[in-house]
């Protein structure tokens, strides 16, 4: 989808974002993994991108493949934050909490703000069904729901009646449950129902009766809608379209924004791509977006398992393309040894690590950034490699072409992180002009470059990165491997002087990858002060919101968000030491404080969470107004020395 503003810039001017103002809503829908949430979810954010609100999704899946029908693990949940302001979350509290039946009530109306409005689908509320979901009683009669608006109707019977005219059976015809809550969706926040009848109409274009009763399901959503206005909590809302800069805009998943940046990157370098993976949740949609852009070059490589996607990836850099491999944490384990591989051979080598909770199969469908010290450290030897994060789904498409700029670059394999947040999120994306990225064309060893007709395939440029040398090119065979290797000619050498010489110029040449990236910067606040909250990945819009709300209230707090985080910024060292206090919330233990503590010697607190959900802006509010608290000075007392004692993090961490 995408979406031209032609308007005046000066017209245009983007507004302070905060997403707890009346300018913005939260909807959640949630139901039985069969019962087409995320679709419905999809398809309401293609409304709302097209009406012109800036938006953030967070699709929420069950684990399991298909749970058992109307169980609490089986649910399926979608959750859109859009509005008029500036958007960055999915946000914390849903203002909507739409329930398809009991298990998927339960499971998530302790998120729905206090007055929220509660739409379910009371026809599903059976005592069959309430047992799965363990209510003794339904919380549709037992004043459980007394603090919500509560709407409560039979979806079922309205979708049946709706779609009678076309002769479906009935396990047909309740599939269309979903397009008739759409159809309400879309009247309470007066979308334009247009766009959607196309998209179904050309969805079954083969099958025309299933996509008139869709349509018809649809429809009668919306005028349901109308009518239950007039006896009810059920109003419509208009939500202006967001102040925007003139430009073509699209919707945009992070696993799109990754593979349309490698995409770029490999033709900013002037190479074919060839991509080697293997399905894992929830990496796979990079190889399903790829597969569909083969006249860019694009070779794709659905391979038998993971070591053997990474080790073709390799083997196609060995080639001269530019290889690429995905995976999620156990994926990146198994192809741990063939990176080391890559980076021995010293060839280009991105791999794009999409982060779901651990270890072992953990968590498949759910978010964390547990993957840190696998990513900086994790594999045999001393095996440096360059780790770059997205912070949002948009930004992945300019972090996948720094990655291919850093592997060409630099000869060396680049690992991309994003996690199963930024990879099923969704958020606007304004399409750049490509004529704004520079190119960094790569040049191939083609005649003999030492003295006296000598080849040397591990000599250095200024940038320590040996030359890359096409396999058949004409007088320059050369050995190539695993095993060490002598400094200039790549002949197998065991020797000490050897080892410690091929060492230390693999940890330079990284090293030095930090001078060619920019200096880090505050992303909002001041270059020093009481307290930095320090990110990275996909913390940063609940970081950036609760600190612009600490800030509104006085609050002497920074946010500061790195991108490059292996080798780090060469001035972050001494913009830290600039606070007198740090606080760096992420999705895991600690990783990135531990790391921050052992580079520049700061007393980086954390404040951690592993539960596979995001932030929200909420917990980190209370984080930064607790450790206000305990700053020498204030009013709280002194800072303690053992952050697991502050009261933010014990909500966080219960």
């Amino acid at each position: 989808m995408a979406t031209a503003f032609a308007d005046d810039p000066a017209a245009r001017q983007a507004r302070p974002a905060d997403d707890s103002s009346p300018e913005a809503v939260v909807v959640r829908f949630a139901g039985d993994s069969g019962d087409g949430m995320q679709l419905t979810g999809g398809q309401f954010t293609l409304s709302t991108a097209l009406a012109g609100n800036d938006l953030a999704t967070f699709p929420d899946f069950p684990a399991e493949i298909r749970a058992p029908q109307g169980t609490l693990f089986g649910v399926s949940a979608f959750q859109i934050n859009f509005g008029s302001t500036d958007i960055e979350t999915a946000g914390d509290a849903p203002d909507v909490l739409v329930a398809m039946n009991p298990a998927a009530l339960a499971t998530n109306v302790d998120a729905l703000k206090p007055g929220g409005l509660i739409i379910a689908d009371s026809g599903e509320f059976t005592r069959r069904n309430l047992d799965k979901a363990k209510y003794a009683a339904s919380p549709l009669d037992d004043g459980s729901l007394a603090k919500w608006q509560v709407m409560a109707f039979d979806i079922g019977a309205l979708t049946l009646e709706s779609v009678k005219p076309f002769g479906l059976g009935n396990k047909e015809a309740l599939r269309c449950k979903n397009m008739w809550t759409l159809g309400l969706a879309l009247w309470m926040f007066d979308r334009d129902r247009a766009p959607l009848i196309a998209w179904l109409k050309a969805k079954f274009a083969k099958n025309p009766v299933l996509a008139d009763a869709n349509v018809a399901a649809l429809n009668a959503g919306h005028a349901y809608g109308e009518t239950a206005e007039l006896a009810g909590p059920l109003k419509q809302y208009h939500i202006a379209p967001v102040d925007s800069a003139p430009g073509l805009y699209r919707t945009v998943t992070g696993a799109e924004a990754v593979s349309l940046g490698l995409v770029a990157g490999a033709q900013l370098a002037g190479l074919p791509m060839f991509f080697g993976g293997y399905p894992i949740t929830p990496a796979s949609a990079i190889l399903h977006h790829l597969v569909r852009l083969k006249e860019y070059g694009i070779t794709t490589f659905q391979a038998e398992d993971e070591i053997a996607a990474i080790c073709a990836a390799i083997g196609a850099s060995y080639a001269g393309q530019l290889g690429v491999t995905s995976s999620s944490g156990p994926g990146i384990a198994l192809k741990g040894e063939a990176m080391g591989l890559a980076i021995m051979t010293e060839l280009p080598l991105v791999i794009v690590n999409s982060q779901r909770g651990g270890p072992s199969t953990g968590l498949p469908t759910k978010t964390e950034q547990s993957d840190l010290y696998q990513a900086i450290y994790g594999r045999n030897g001393d095996a440096p490699l360059p780790v770059v994060a997205a912070r949002s789904p948009a930004d992945a498409f300019e972090c996948a072409i720094e990655a291919c700029r850093i592997a060409t670059q630099f000869m060396t394999p680049v690992m991309l992180l994003t996690d199963g947040y930024i990879a099923n999120a969704a958020e606007p994306w304004k399409v750049p002009d490509v004529s704004t990225f520079k190119p960094f064309p790569v040049c191939f060893l083609e005649e003999k470059n030492g003295g006296d007709g000598e080849l040397l395939p591990f000599a250095r440029d200024e940038k320590l990165a040996r030359p890359w040398i096409k396999p058949g090119t004409p007088g320059l065979m050369h050995r190539i491997g695993g095993i060490e290797k002598n400094p200039g000619t790549g002949n197998i050498d065991y020797s000490p002087t050897a080892h410690q010489t091929m060492t230390d110029l693999r940890k330079a040449k990284i090293d030095g990858v930090a001078r060619s990236t920019p200096p880090q910067e505050v992303t909002l606040g001041e270059t020093s002060g009481k307290l930095a909250v320090v990110g990275w990945g996909s913390t940063f819009g609940p970081i950036h919101q609760a600190v612009r709300r600490m800030r509104r209230k006085g609050f002497d707090v920074s946010h500061i968000h790195v991108r490059h985080i292996w080798p780090l910024p060469e001035n972050l060292g001494a913009l830290l030491k600039s606070y007198e206090n740090i606080l760096v919330p992420e999705m895991n233990t600690g990783q990135f404080k531990t790391v921050l503590r052992d580079q520049f010697l700061v007393d980086a607190k954390p404040l951690t969470k592993t539960s596979g959900q995001p932030f929200t802006i909420a917990e980190i509010e209370a984080a930064i107004g607790a450790f206000f608290d305990r700053i020498p000075g204030n009013e709280g007392g002194e800072v303690d020395a053992d952050t697991t004692q502050l009261p933010s993090i014990k909500a966080v961490n219960p």
